[in-house]
């Protein structure tokens, strides 16, 4: 009887929360409601400029908050999203030079990238912490068998360098999202022109700058686990959980 509580209450017998959004919610609402709304309801004879990027602009927004509220836990990157949204909104309806919205496209990025480099010098690199998931890596086991080989300190060098690699993603990501937003908002805000402009910027985001990056995050990514089989002479699918 008590062994059966137990089984009941383990954690590891629990159901994982389910997780909500995902790729398509994110697809949905910070992409595809955003740019319809900017490319097909921004004349005067519908929402006009101001409303449709105000409209446009709440989806992303509400999104990003519910997803906040729905996860129960502070994620850094849906709070540079919603912060993001704000600042391209508030650009666009104070009719600031669109040269802010430039500037706003590349710094975001480009500061994660310097925080992914920074913070190679704290106890807790953001690089490691995210690919060394402990709910995903048996960390403990992956040092042992570092240890084992006398391979820990050329596996940290290795972690520096994937770092690097994240940190050129974010860097790219800067670059391309100013270039792009400088050859396409060339309209003055408060005008059809500049809407429709943001929404083909933003649907452009995604093919120019998002695929890109994450190619770039991925061979990072890759470059750490293959290390992993290579400094331990053990499989990746040993380290990870759901084979332990």
């Amino acid at each position: 009887m008590t062994q059966g509580n137990n089984t009941e209450s383990s954690p590891d017998t629990q159901q994982p929360r389910k997780q909500r959004g995902g790729f398509f919610g994110n697809l949905i609402f910070n992409i595809i409601i955003p740019v319809v709304v900017l490319s097909r309801f921004s004349g005067e004879d519908s929402l006009g400029p101001m409303w449709s990027i105000v409209v446009a602009l709440s989806f992303p927004i509400a999104y990003g908050l519910w997803d906040l509220r729905d996860t129960g836990k502070i994620n850094p990157f849906s709070v540079i999203g919603v912060v993001s949204v704000f600042l391209t909104g508030g650009i666009s309806l104070l009719q600031l030079d669109p040269q802010y919205i430039a500037i706003k496209e590349a710094a975001i990025p480009g500061a994660i990238g310097l925080a992914v480099l920074i913070s190679q010098k704290t106890r807790f690199p953001l690089v490691k912490t995210l690919i060394l998931n402990g709910q995903l890596i048996r960390v403990e086991a992956l040092y042992q068998a570092l240890a084992a080989k006398g391979n820990t300190a050329l596996f940290e060098r290795r972690l520096s360098q994937a770092s690097l690699i994240v940190a050129a993603s974010f860097f790219l990501s800067s670059a391309l999202n100013y270039i792009l937003a400088r050859v396409i908002l060339v309209s003055p805000p408060g005008t059809t022109e500049f809407s429709e402009q943001l929404g083909r910027m933003t649907a452009l985001s995604y093919p120019v700058i998002a695929i890109p990056s994450m190619i770039v995050l991925l061979i990072a990514i890759w470059f750490v686990f293959s290390q992993i089989h290579r400094l331990t002479d053990e499989k990746l699918e040993t380290f990870l959980i759901d084979n332990a």
